[in-house]
């Protein structure tokens, strides 16, 4: 995607394979800045802090933080630890799991020397993958949103995501996101509701800036208000991520996603999750009961960022002094309220058989 008119991706290697360029997310919309990172430290600090952030990026991340680690001590205890150390910063999202454990098989058999230029290569692949795979489910989410638009000639199609589950959450495209970049550069007249997404608004921060840079109609409403514009007709779909998705098609996403599913579910509003072939944890089967789900600093609920009127960026403390705070990462939507799985081979229904079809290979 597109930054100013210049392309970039989320994540790719600088200089002769020492490190590797991120955008920095904790600082839009208000600077769009990239940073380095040089080493497994930097790798681990960048996911916990959310400096890169949704589910894809962060496997993406891990696997070229495994290969920044091997660059300095490329033994197999610290081949383990590194694994260790990443897989243990954001515990929700599978795809963490799923891109070290890739460059962990690919490079162990390998002498200690040949280490580091292998796990470079892996990412890399892994990365391209991502790419391909955000791209075709932006063709199959597209076929959906024109269908909607075939059958309501004349009008614009309202489509509610939640969180980011854009080219900033991936390493470009998206996953949400990519059916409406599709659909808005094929002509079909496509308005995105953009769920702020508290506690850390990656809605309105994230979500609502690169639907900007790419000059998709959209307008960012709290949090609370998507049920109110379901009952009142003006949502024609909802499109969300995941970051982890159960065998039998319940949905792991951010915190607020279930009651979207709910308020759809009312109002008879097709809702759908978007998400790669990694994303899906094929060991488990009820979402409820085996997703776990990351508990956050409540500093996150407490201090809200944002711009002055004098354009400083600032955080401000919007609880009383003595409240306490809690903050749950994620919730899980059940099978039985998702219409459907958009995936990189395919549109399933969100059940066992279904996602079996698509991969019959798991």
């Amino acid at each position: 995607m597109k930054v100013g008119g210049k392309h970039y991706r989320t994540i790719y290697p600088v200089g002769d394979g020492g490190g590797v360029e991120v955008i920095d997310q904790t600082r839009l919309p208000h600077e769009f800045a990239l940073v380095q990172l040089h080493s497994l430290d930097d790798a681990v600090r960048a996911i916990a802090d959310m400096v890169v952030r949704g589910a894809p990026l962060i496997g993406a991340t891990g696997a070229y933080g495994m290969a920044l680690g091997l660059l300095s001590d490329a033994t197999t205890p610290a081949l383990e630890e590194a694994r260790r150390r990443l897989v243990a910063t954001r515990p929700t999202a599978v795809n963490l799991r799923w891109a070290v454990d890739e460059v962990v098989a690919t490079v162990a058999p390998l002498p200690v020397a040949e280490r580091a230029a292998a796990a470079f290569a892996c990412a890399a692949e892994l990365c391209d993958e991502d790419v391909a795979s955000c791209a075709a489910i932006g063709e199959y989410g597209k076929q959906i949103l024109a269908e909607l638009a075939r059958k309501n000639p004349g009008r614009r199609i309202n489509v509610l995501t939640h969180c980011n589950a854009g080219w900033l959450a991936t390493v470009d495209y998206g996953t949400a996101l990519a059916p409406i970049y599709k659909a808005h550069d094929a002509g079909i007249p496509v308005h995105v509701w953009v769920d702020e997404t508290r506690p850390r608004n990656q809605g309105a921060s994230l979500t609502a800036w690169e639907l900007g840079q790419h000059g998709v109609p959209h307008t960012v409403i709290a949090d609370n208000a998507g049920g109110h514009l379901m009952q009142h007709g003006q949502v024609d779909a909802c499109i969300v991520g995941s970051d982890r998705t159960t065998a039998a098609g319940d949905v792991g996403n951010k915190i607020g996603t279930y009651l979207k599913a709910l308020a759809a579910h009312d109002c008879s509003v097709p809702f759908y999750a978007a998400l790669t072939g990694p994303t899906i944890d094929w060991t488990i089967t009820d979402g409820l009961a085996q997703i776990p789900i990351e508990e956050r600093s409540a500093d996150e609920v407490r201090w809200v960022r944002g711009r002055t009127a004098l354009g400083e960026v600032v955080a401000v403390n919007v609880l009383p002094e003595h409240s306490a705070a809690a903050n749950p990462g994620f919730d899980v939507t059940p099978a039985r309220l998702v219409t459907g799985i958009i995936t990189e081979r395919g549109v399933c229904p969100a059940t066992a058989a279904g996602l079996r079809r698509l991969y019959p290979e798991m």
